[in-house]
């Protein structure tokens, strides 16, 4: 094969040369070398700048380099000297765009101007911030109830952004806050709340250092949080157990070398990141840990009989616990078989992984999106808090909870209270401090906007970053849901998909990104967010911006909100001058923020806190809640069941090494062999042949739902791969066409992306014509 679009074998550890050699290229690519190697080197310092990738905390300790390979494409990325500007827009119509990929588009570089789409040219054309905050204003005071209005939010939004935001939507009237949280760790919140009576994980960085035992659940560290692969390889050489569930066999799992160690790098070396790998099946995680504690409650009982010290922490569950009487029923009343056949793991696997388990004093469990897309995600993430708390795991130093959470400030915007179902003292408080009547009804999730648009309910769409139209599930209806509102406005860095599925008018609207300098009336403005640790940082961009016209994303809601509102129920232009103004409100109202703007002096910044962590319970009981669910009667949805017909494979979606949710940095996926090409599905090669097929053939993916509709993607290669048979794995936003709507977790309405049954067939060859314009 040619160099383009080619697999290969790739028998390197995690990081290491290959690291240092893509973060060069995306380096040299950038157009900014020298600027941007400055940049890179204040990522995530003091007085630098968070960086704009993961969610993943900093180490406590002091370094030059404290980024990763994925940190620096992210940098590399949004600071690159290639630009969008009008001239670019007169040159290409919509049309003409939307014939090109995404990665092509995000290539082009950054936006310089406010644009607004002409439907009769099929052009943006620039339009003045003024002009575009009256045209908002004029489309959010026509509409004939603020519902009508969904005000979507990305996770890369700062806390001041997120707050200004929740402020203006619900001065204005909803509590439409669709956000990119509902699509990915909604049900690590929903479940930890019944659990622990809090949403975030109770573990910080330093106990990673004291932990005996650190599973990693559902994630892929190597390629969506690489900086965690180094205490995860610290851990195991201090001998601690480092225990992997991951239907894939993920590199970075595996082997890792650290590209910040010379003598590592120079002697070519590398080490473990695990001591145990198991390979569940998608949706059977939950049946797995039930296994576990199974085995644990067996020895419990066998260690009662023979006098012999208890494998239960009683003092912990007598004191801190309820609900452990009817749990234990439960896992009485589940059968070794249904354990063995959900799992996808022989009784003897689950036995070494309880064992690994039971021999450590301290254990944090670590989970992602592989636990929290499924239907039955909520009882999943319960089951694990379960197991924690037999063992006393919760609230005491190297042990806890630990949803590693994706986007750098996802967590944060949650906090700052985007949230459809805002909780009343959110609502009490701010009533209190901006003397308004807030709503207090739910809003729409992501899901839900989706259908309003879809069904004509929602007639203006307003996004905070991201890239709605390719991140959300069947991307056709998505399309035309977006289509059919009056106005959808996309505030952003650069250019991508959703910018061309537009309303029936339109606005981009260019924002600073991380890494640039945002001057203000008053001087240079720092921005806050919060890591997966419940850490808070303050960050300042060191570069110049891209164009003069770029404006904060705090600037900009400020802009539209006093477009919309005047000066109710603030002084925008007041706060927008000093966001330490911003950050006084967000004291006033938000708790663990007391004393704001003097804690941020603090280097590292500081930590929110956290209940659970501390043995305060914030349930009804007043005590941590062990939750009696039931395995599910079957991992397969309804909607599937209905049609009649068996599918040939369960397929999850994922990232590929070269990008970051939406946003692709390159076509490669080093560590799985796939080079200049991402119309790939990984299926294990005697599934392949079985199914009659052979690597390399070409092949569509149909989705199975039984409500009338196709979807279906076309052109995939198939790639023999190190997966479980029954099981397939290809890239996203590609295969979103394939998540049906309604097809989503009970009680998170989380698209079912790591659990989509789908049937093979033969690529049409106008399909493949189809596939190959737009590429």
């Amino acid at each position: 094969m040619s160099d383009k679009g080619n697999i290969r074998d790739y028998n390197g550890p995690a990081a290491g040369w290959g690291a240092l050699k893509s973060v060069t290229k995306s380096w040299l690519g950038s157009e900014k070398p020298l600027k941007n190697l400055r940049a890179m080197l204040k990522t995530n310092q003091n007085n630098g700048f968070d960086c704009p990738g993961c969610a993943w905390g900093e180490s406590p300790e002091n370094g030059m380099v404290k980024f990763c390979e994925n940190g620096a494409k992210a940098v590399n990325w949004e600071s690159t000297g290639r630009y969008v500007t009008p001239e670019f827009f007169a040159q290409h119509s919509l049309s003409q765009l939307a014939r090109q990929s995404d990665y092509w588009l995000e290539y082009q570089g950054r936006l310089t101007h406010p644009m607004r789409y002409n439907a009769e040219s099929d052009h943006y054309e620039a339009i003045s911030w003024d002009d575009a905050f009256a045209l908002v204003a004029r489309h959010l005071n026509g509409l004939s109830s603020p519902d009508q209005a969904e005000f979507y939010t990305s996770g890369r939004a700062s806390n001041e952004a997120a707050f200004l935001y929740q402020l203006f939507v619900r001065a204005f009237g909803t509590n439409n806050f669709p956000d990119c949280s509902n699509m990915c760790h909604e049900a690590s919140g929903v479940g930890m709340k019944g659990a622990v009576g809090v949403g975030k994980g109770t573990v910080v960085f330093n106990d990673l250092e004291k932990a005996d035992a650190i599973f990693v659940i559902g994630q892929n560290p190597g390629t969506n949080h690489p900086r965690m692969l180094e205490p995860l390889r610290k851990a195991v050489e201090r001998g601690a157990r480092v225990v992997c569930f991951n239907p894939l066999k993920e590199r970075g799992l595996e082997r890792f070398q650290n590209p910040q160690n010379p003598l590592e790098m120079l002697s070519n070396g590398s080490e473990p990141t695990n001591t145990s790998y198991f390979r569940p099946a998608l949706g059977g995680d939950m049946a797995a840990i039930r296994g576990m504690a199974k085995f644990l409650l067996q020895w419990e009982r066998e260690a009662q009989e023979k006098g012999e010290p208890a494998i239960f922490d009683h003092e912990f569950i007598k004191a801190h616990t309820t609900g452990m009487d009817a749990y234990l029923a439960e896992v009485d009343a589940t059968s070794w078989d249904k354990i063995v056949e959900q799992s996808g793991l022989s009784k003897a696997e689950i036995e070494q992984a309880a064992t690994l388990y039971r021999q450590a004093e301290r254990v944090i469990m670590c989970w992602a999106m592989g636990i929290t897309q499924h239907r039955h995600s909520v009882p999943t993430v319960q089951e694990i808090a379960n197991l924690q708390l037999l063992r006393g795991n919760v609230g005491k130093p190297g042990a806890g909870l630990s949803p590693v959470r994706g986007h750098s400030n996802v967590q944060g915007d949650r906090t700052m209270g985007i949230d459809e179902k805002a909780p009343a003292w959110l609502i009490d408080a701010v009533e209190k401090r901006f003397n308004f009547k807030a709503p207090r009804l739910p809003g729409h999730n992501t899901v839900q906007a989706i259908q309003a648009m879809e069904e004509g309910r929602a007639k203006v769409f307003i996004g905070l970053g991201g890239n709605f139209a390719q991140a959300t599930p069947d991307t056709p209806r998505t399309h035309q849901a977006l289509r059919n509102c009056d106005l959808t406005v996309h505030i952003a860095t650069k250019l991508n998909r959703s910018h061309l599925v537009t309303g029936k008018d339109a606005l981009i609207l260019p924002c600073l990104g991380r890494t640039e300098i945002d001057m203000q009336a008053e001087g240079q403005q720092g921005i806050t967010v919060e890591d997966t640790f419940s850490m808070v940082h303050i960050s300042f961009g060191q570069l110049r911006p891209s164009s003069e016209l770029l404006r904060s994303e705090p600037a900009i809601i400020a802009g539209i909100a006093k477009a919309t509102l005047g000066n109710h129920p603030v002084d925008w232009d007041h706060l927008i001058a000093d966001y330490s103004r911003i950050r006084d409100l967000i004291a006033d109202v938000i708790p663990g923020f007391t004393n704001f703007n003097e804690k941020l002096k603090n280097p590292g910044g500081f930590h929110l806190g956290n209940s659970a962590a501390e043995r305060n319970w914030n349930t009804d009981s007043g005590k941590a809640q062990f939750n009696a669910n039931a395995l599910p009667e079957e991992l397969i949805n309804a909607g599937v069941l209905a049609r009649g017909d068996k599918p040939d494979l369960i397929l999850q979606t994922m990232r590929s090494h070269d990008q970051y949710n939406t946003t692709l940095y390159g076509l490669d996926d080093r560590y799985r062999g796939v080079f200049g090409m991402r119309e790939v599905v990984f299926i294990n090669e005697a599934e392949i042949r079985r199914l009659g097929f052979a690597p390399g053939d070409k092949v569509d993916m149909v989705s199975l739902w039984d409500d009338g509709r196709e979807r279906r993607v076309s052109g995939f290669t198939l790639v023999a791969y190190d997966i479980p048979e029954g099981q397939a794995a290809a890239y996203y936003p590609e295969t979103n066409p394939l998540v049906p709507l309604e097809s989503y977790g009970d009680r998170t309405f989380t698209p079912t992306s790591k659990f989509i049954a789908i049937k093979l067939e033969k690529a049409k060859a106008d399909n493949l014509i189809a596939s190959a314009a737009v590429n």
